[in-house]
């Protein structure tokens, strides 16, 4: 079974590689022949080999990603350690996974470089060559694996990752898993366009591949009902839910974080003050030397905090324009407090908002852009005192982790409005939906007009996050993905 069911896959690659090279041109044809003829050879190695009854317990999770930046598919990993599996977790070197991952016996790390094919020619060339390298690295490092349970992948990227992943699976006798986050095709829209060509074909792949797996996760009931009417794929739904590690940070913790910030970073410098012998500074907290407490700065700034990995479907400029008559507002109404806006991570836009941001004229407000340690990140938003998210979702079907992890800290959040954002944001309990800056900074106003008043809005919005029994992680995974993997996979 397992030889019939290799030599069917690589057939079908052959054809789908065959349509896409026909899509690309003569020459790329001929470019994507030697992939077939790669994944024939193993094909035929693999199908050898006899399968070890150990890989029972091995489970690869596979992300054309980088790691670090991709925290779901690291829970993922951490809970098959839990339950027993050596984890093979394969992606892009770049960030560091968080420390938990890099200190787990049974998780191996391999990494894979982010290949990027042929740089001279039509986009469309470029573009082709890249998925060649990428499919010829990936299916060369799945097949050196020891055999495996299931490979579980995350989509996306999914090109050339899904194919590939499927192939390889289908020769070990794996179960493939698919975790679909959103659709690559409709990321790739917003820079290309629905009509460019290459996006009609990643839809085209995604939607034939995406059917071959065994089992499908995905991150909204409204994505598993899309996937359903749509694709044809049946889904189960795994919320995004926070670990243990996001949660409020004792105000001593706090101090720690803002200090070393301090070094790089003005905005959490205090201003020199005499009369303050025996105090550490920062500018939101204060340590006595002497008795080693901590407490808040009196009159001390507002906290806002965003998370963005700076892509088309984040538009910052809503903020900047928020912040910005924001900054009026407390010009003329001095009880309001000023704000320091931090923007924590990395991405192609980043230097683009950097640059607009470096333009304002701002007087009470102030922005930085850290990237932080994947173990000071928890910590950073368990101090903050609101957040804001700007993520809108490329095809409307998926939910923002950040806002996510915001909650885990008990920390309200403003969002801008999307389809099927009501399943995590829920206005005017655990937060404030807006559409537009104008709306946003009448929010930030009215959230802030009674800071740091624990009777205010921000306060009931805080409280009603610690009084809703949020689930975590670990038992959101144990309830709905051990059962299907032991059903499936055993």
């Amino acid at each position: 079974m397992a030889e019939v069911g290799a030599d069917v896959a690589v057939c079908v690659v052959t054809v789908c590689l065959v349509v896409l090279g026909l899509f690309s041109g003569l020459s790329v044809f001929w470019a994507l022949m030697p992939v077939a003829v790669v994944a024939l050879i193993f094909a035929l190695a693999r199908s050898l080999k006899t399968r070890d009854e150990s890989a029972q317990q091995n489970a690869c999770v596979l992300v054309l990603g980088d790691l670090g930046r991709s925290p779901r598919m690291q829970y993922h990993a951490l809970s098959l350690s839990r339950h027993g599996y050596n984890v093979t977790l394969i992606g892009f070197s770049g960030t560091n996974p968080h420390q938990d991952v890099l200190e787990d016996d049974h998780i191996d790390i391999i990494p894979i470089s982010d290949l990027k094919g042929i740089q001279v020619g039509p986009r469309i060339f470029r573009y082709t060559s890249k998925v060649v390298f990428q499919s010829l690295q990936l299916l060369y490092v799945l097949l050196k694996l020891e055999d495996q349970a299931f490979i579980l992948m995350q989509n996306p990227p999914g090109l050339p990752g899904i194919a590939v992943a499927w192939l390889a699976s289908r020769m070990c006798g794996a179960q493939f898993v698919i975790d679909w986050h959103n659709y690559g095709y409709s990321i790739m829209a917003l820079t290309l366009g629905e009509e460019h060509l290459i996006v009609k074909v990643a839809k085209w792949y995604e939607k034939l591949f995406g059917r071959f797996s065994d089992y499908n996760l995905c991150v909204t009931n409204a994505m598993r009902h899309d996937l359903q009417k749509n694709w044809n794929i049946m889904a189960t739904t795994l919320y995004d839910k926070p670990p243990s590690i996001f949660r409020e940070t004792p105000l001593e913790l706090q101090h720690e974080l803002f200090m070393r910030l301090t070094v790089v970073y003005p905005q959490f410098r205090a201003c020199p003050d005499n009369s303050k012998e025996n105090k550490e500074l920062t500018v939101f907290t204060e340590l006595d030397v002497k008795t080693g407490g901590v407490t808040a700065v009196a009159g001390r700034p507002a906290l806002l905090l965003s998370s963005t990995s700076w892509t088309e479907d984040e538009d910052f400029s809503l903020l900047l324009k928020a912040l910005e008559d924001y900054d009026g507002l407390v010009e003329a109404d001095k009880s309001l407090p000023s704000v320091v806006c931090v923007i924590t991570g990395k991405g192609p836009l980043k230097e683009h908002y950097k640059n607009i941001m470096e333009s304002k004229d701002f007087k009470h407000v102030q922005i930085c852009t850290p990237w932080l340690e994947a173990e000071d990140y928890p910590v950073l938003l368990g101090s903050a005192d609101l957040g804001v998210c700007l993520h809108t979702s490329s095809s409307g079907l998926d939910l923002p982790m950040k806002v996510v992890d915001m909650f885990g800290c008990c920390l309200p959040v403003c969002a801008v409005d999307f389809q099927c954002l009501d399943e995590l944001v829920k206005h005017g309990e655990n937060g404030l939906i807006f559409k537009d800056s104008s709306e946003l900074s009448q929010q930030l106003k009215m959230l802030l007009s009674d800071f740091p008043n624990d009777q205010g809005q921000l306060s009931l919005f805080r409280k009603n996050l610690r009084e809703s029994g949020q689930q975590r992680w670990e038992e959101n995974w144990d309830q709905n993905v051990l059962p299907l993997i032991k059903e499936h996979c055993d």
